[in-house]
C-alpha cells in the first residue's frame, strides 16, 4: 500500500466541545433552517438563491462578500432567501488543483487537513456571527459533513457524486435540504433515483458505526447542465428541460417536489457572464407556467466580489475566484433585485 497515516483526526465531536456553536448561533440556525425548509416543502412562496464564490478560498474574503449579501438580504427579505454557497472542498476532473479550504487553508502552502477543518468550521462560525446567514456547502467527502453539520443549511451533491451510493445514504440522515445535481451524462432518471434512495431509510456504516437513517423528504434536484461524449456542454434549463423534469417527477412517488437551477457549469458552459441570461430565461418559464413556478423553487449563482478568475500566485487579486470563473459583486446585485422584482 502507498498510503502514510500522518496523524488521526480528532472526531467531529471532539472538534464541535473546542469550538462550539453559542445558543444566541444555534437559534438563528434553526430560524434559517425553517425559512430555507418552507421554500422546498411549499409553505413558503419565497425563492432561493444559492449564491456565492466557486469555492472559499479567503476568510476574509468571502465573509466580507457574505456581508453585503446580508444587507441585499434585508431588502428583499419578503420575497427572497439568500443562502451565500460557502464552498470548502472543491472536486477536481482530473484530481490536480486548489481541492479546497479543507486541504488547504492557505492556498499557497502545502496541504494541512486538521489545519482546514478548523479554518472551515472557523469561516461559516464567523459568518454566522458577522451576518446572521447559514450556509450551502458540498458534500464532497460524506464524512467531512460531521464537521460541519451544527451550522449548514443547505448541502449539495455533486454531479460526480449523485450516483454514489454512499453519498446517497448519507444524505438520507441529513434534517436540512439536499440538492441532487444531474449528472455529467445529464440523465435525468439518474438524478431522481438519487433523490428516491435518499428520501427513504437506510441501514449502512458511517464513522465505524452500524446506523440507521429515516430518509430525508427535502431531498430535492438540482439542473446544472451536461456534457456530451465529445465535451460539449448541453443546458437544461429551458422551459422543455423543466416541462420534462415536471412530468418525470409526476410519475414518482416522492415528497416536496422541487429543484434548483444552476446558472452556471455546464448550462452556462462556464461562461459565467451568461448566468444573468440563465436566471431572466428561468424566471421567465415560471412567469409561463403556475405548474412550473410551483417546481422550480430557486437558483444557484457563482459570484464572488471581483469578476473571473486568476491563477495561484503572487500577483492574487483578493475575493477574485482561483477556480471556476464567477460574476463581480456588482452584476451579482443588481442581478439579485431583478430576481426580486419578478418573483
Amino acid at each position: 500500500m502507498s498510503f502514510t497515516f500522518i496523524r488521526q483526526l480528532p472526531s467531529p465531536d471532539e472538534i464541535k466541545k473546542q469550538t462550539p456553536l453559542s445558543e444566541e448561533l444555534k437559534q438563528r440556525k434553526e430560524e434559517r433552517d425553517r425559512l430555507i425548509q418552507d421554500v422546498i416543502t411549499g409553505n413558503s412562496d419565497k425563492f432561493l438563491v444559492i449564491v456565492g464564490p466557486c469555492s472559499a478560498d479567503n476568510e476574509d474574503a468571502v465573509c466580507e462578500y457574505i456581508g453585503r449579501l446580508a444587507r441585499v438580504q434585508e431588502k428583499v427579505a419578503d420575497r427572497l432567501v439568500l443562502v451565500p454557497r460557502i464552498y470548502t472542498n472543491k472536486p477536481r476532473t482530473t484530481g490536480e488543483g486548489y481541492k479546497g479550504m479543507l486541504h488547504q487553508p492557505d492556498p499557497e502552502a502545502k496541504p494541512d487537513v486538521l489545519a482546514g477543518i478548523l479554518a472551515i468550521r472557523h469561516m461559516h462560525m464567523r459568518s454566522i456571527q458577522e451576518t446572521g446567514l447559514t450556509a450551502a456547502d458540498e458534500m464532497l467527502y460524506p464524512d467531512n459533513y460531521h464537521y460541519l453539520s451544527d451550522v449548514l443549511s443547505y448541502v449539495a451533491i455533486g454531479a460526480r457524486s449523485v450516483e454514489n451510493q454512499e453519498h446517497r445514504l448519507m444524505v438520507s440522515g441529513l434534517d436540512v435540504p439536499a440538492g441532487m445535481k444531474n449528472p455529467t451524462s445529464g440523465d435525468f432518471t439518474v438524478m431522481l433515483n438519487s433523490v428516491v434512495a435518499a428520501q427513504h431509510g437506510h441501514d449502512f456504516i458511517s464513522r465505524g458505526w452500524e446506523v440507521r437513517t429515516k430518509g430525508n423528504p427535502l431531498t430535492h434536484t438540482i439542473l446544472r447542465g451536461a456534457v456530451n461524449k465529445h465535451g460539449n456542454t448541453i443546458p437544461n434549463y429551458h422551459y422543455e428541460d423543466l416541462q420534462l423534469l415536471l412530468e418525470m417527477y409526476e410519475k414518482r412517488d416522492l415528497k416536496n417536489p422541487a429543484v434548483i437551477v444552476d446558472a452556471n457549469h455546464s448550462n452556462s458552459g462556464k461562461q459565467f457572464e451568461q448566468q444573468i441570461r440563465i436566471v431572466k430565461e428561468v424566471l421567465h418559464s415560471r412567469r409561463v407556467s403556475p405548474d412550473i413556478q410551483k417546481l422550480v423553487k430557486g437558483v444557484m449563482i457563482e459570484s464572488y466580489l471581483v469578476e473571473g478568475c486568476q491563477e495561484i500566485g503572487p500577483d492574487h487579486v483578493y475575493g477574485k475566484s482561483i477556480t471556476d470563473p464567477c460574476l463581480g459583486w456588482e452584476d451579482t446585485e443588481e442581478l439579485l433585485y431583478t430576481i426580486a422584482e419578478q418573483c
